[in-house]
C-alpha cells in the first residue's frame, strides 16, 4: 500500500491499483505494451518465478473484477522511476474482460514497446 494524503491531510493507505494509471492524459487513451515484456507472467516457463497457483489466483481475481493487469515491467518501482504504467499485453492477448471492451470502443490504446 502506498500513503496518500486524505480530506484532513492525515496520510491514509490508497490501493496501488487506485493510483496507477494506464491513460495517457495528452492522447486521451490506454497504453498497452506492443508486445509481452521480456518477462511476461503469461510466457512459457514461469519467468518470473511466480509461487504455484500465484498466476491462476490473479487471472481469476481480475476476471472477476472485470479490470486488467498491468505489466510489472512498467511500474514505477520495478525498474524505472519514470516508468508509465501499461497494460500487460499476455492479459489483454487472453481475456477480453469488460474494462479492456470498454477501453477499446470509447478511447482505444496507444502501444507503447516493453
Amino acid at each position: 500500500m502506498n500513503p496518500v494524503t486524505g480530506p484532513d491531510d492525515e496520510p491514509v493507505e490508497a490501493d496501488p491499483a487506485e493510483t496507477l494509471s494506464v491513460g495517457d492524459p495528452i492522447l486521451g487513451k490506454s497504453r498497452l505494451l506492443s508486445r509481452q515484456c521480456d518477462t511476461c507472467i503469461f510466457a512459457p516457463g514461469n519467468r518470473m518465478h511466480l509461487p504455484p497457483g500465484r498466476l491462476r489466483e490473479l487471472v481469476t481475481e481480475t476476471r472477476r473484477r472485470e479490470s486488467f493487469v498491468i505489466c510489472h515491467d512498467t511500474l514505477p518501482h520495478y525498474k524505472d522511476p519514470e516508468a508509465k504504467p501499461a497494460i500487460c499485453r499476455g492479459f489483454a492477448d487472453r481475456y477480453r474482460t469488460q474494462a479492456l471492451q470498454l477501453i477499446e470502443r470509447l478511447f482505444g490504446f496507444i502501444e507503447i514497446k516493453p
